[in-house]
């Protein structure tokens, strides 16, 4: 299950296109990846969005589930590279279907990421 919830985190990076026909919460933005709501927590120290496009259909269509794909980011403190933050995201979807069971799934993970799209620098790890 861990590398199936992987997996759906790496999706969420993805640059989606197109739009979707699903209903969106009015508290949440519209985002064709996570990046945009990443650099907004950076800004404002929080973002709330609903992914759309090709990798929320894909999300959707893996798990066969209509929901919508509600990500909520928060800062947890800045990094010293200026411009750079540790970032909490956590995501969810009603009704996954998963192993011959549905249920609401939530995956909450942690990412430096920098304003300027970039992951910070590692001090020379690859």
């Amino acid at each position: 299950m861990k590398s199936t919830l992987s997996r759906f985190a790496l999706i969420l990076l993805g640059v989606g296109t197109g739009a979707t026909s699903f209903a969106l919460a009015a508290d949440r933005a519209p985002v064709p990846d996570i990046k945009p709501l990443l650099k907004d927590a950076i800004e404002r120290g929080s973002a709330r969005g609903v992914i759309t496009g090709e990798p929320a259909a894909y999300v959707r269509q893996r798990f066969d589930t209509q929901a919508a794909i509600e990500v909520d980011v928060k800062s947890l403190h800045p990094l010293p590279q200026p411009g750079c933050h540790r970032l909490e995201v956590a995501t969810r979807q009603q009704g996954v279907l998963e192993n011959g069971t549905r249920a609401d799934k939530e995956l909450v993970y942690q990412v430096s990421y920098c304003r300027d799209g970039s992951f910070p620098n590692t001090g020379g790890l690859k």
